[in-house]
């Protein structure tokens, strides 16, 4: 082992700076400092939308369709059309061509006579029927078997554009209005 000799240190210290005297030092590298947590996002749209449901919510306006929408009601517009056409298929600017009553069928025999009456309807070249899937009245726990069935089936076909639930004066909650495309 080397053994060290005992200079003072201010000795090495001043032959360091002497040396270092006339060195440059680099820039800086141009980088970003990534230590400081960057701030929450703010989710300024749904703090948009909470307002406007708020001042919505308060207005003395009641829009013509609010009774509507209580969530049981079968609802349906085709991605890509305009709302308008929900609100006229609603409003009955459409005749009713033609209907089928699906009262007392079992699931099978509405699935298949749902089909067979589409595609008679889209033959004939109709643009509106009405789909009769009843209240539920007579069935067990008086809830409605074929609402929500129908409501699937009909959103399956390519053909059906919308439908909503019947005026009360053409079977209400146990019957739906359905849009279906023109014929070309």
């Amino acid at each position: 082992m080397k053994k060290r000799t005992n200079k003072p240190i201010t000795d090495d210290v001043e032959l360091l700076r002497a040396s270092l005297a006339d060195v440059i030092p680099l820039p800086r590298a141009n980088r970003a400092h990534t230590a400081t947590v960057p701030p929450r996002p703010v989710p300024v749209q749904r703090l948009r939308d909470e307002q406007a449901a708020l001042s919505e919510s308060m207005s003395p306006h009641v829009p013509w369709d609010s009774g509507h929408e209580t969530g049981e009601e079968l609802v349906y517009l085709r991605p890509g059309l305009p709302t308008l056409t929900l609100r006229k298929l609603r409003r009955g600017h459409w005749v009713i061509q033609d209907e089928i009553d699906l009262h007392g069928s079992t699931t099978p025999e509405a699935h298949a006579l749902l089909a067979t009456f589409f595609a008679d309807c889209l033959r004939r070249g109709l643009r509106c029927v009405r789909v009769i899937h009843g209240k539920g009245l007579r069935s067990r726990n008086r809830e409605p078997v074929l609402k929500q069935k129908v409501a699937r089936w009909l959103m399956q076909r390519d053909a059906v554009l919308a439908y909503c639930q019947a005026r009360r004066t053409e079977g209400g909650s146990g019957a739906v209005v359905v849009l279906l495309k023109p014929r070309n």
